[in-house]
């Protein structure tokens, strides 16, 4: 099995833990759907070039970023910032099932999950087989 493989995997367990906790929560899946794309605002450092995109998005699709949310959430005992990190945290799951990784500064399509020959003609990944 590849490693890029067990990355993609990796993902779709974290969604799928992600989708689990927050039902849980008994919170709205209305905010859950509403919220799900959010975390692709941090795509607009681009605007400014593809070093500070990188790094904001980054920021906003590393895992650290809503694990850091939910334990303020957590502290402060704000279930909506909870369920916010969660669906954070589903967002990130989500884009590492497709194959959309950390970005490197070089390209918005070199990521930690292209394939070491580079992207896809299509700008995305190629994928696994």
């Amino acid at each position: 099995m590849s490693s890029l493989l067990i990355l993609r995997l990796e993902g779709l367990g974290v969604l799928a833990a992600a989708i689990a906790l927050y039902a849980s929560f008994n919170a709205s899946w209305w905010l859950f759907a509403a919220l799900l794309l959010a975390p692709d605002v941090f795509m607009i450092g681009y605007l400014s070039g593809p070093r500070l995109g990188a790094l904001l998005y980054n920021v906003g699709h590393t895992y650290v970023t809503p694990l850091g949310l939910g334990a303020l959430a957590y502290a402060l005992g704000a279930p909506l910032l909870g369920s916010i990190a969660v669906i954070w945290t589903a967002h990130i799951g989500m884009d590492r099932t497709l194959g959309y990784g950390l970005k490197q500064p070089s390209s918005f399509h070199d990521t930690h999950l292209s394939r070491p020959d580079g992207p896809s003609p299509q700008g995305r990944p190629a994928p696994v087989p």
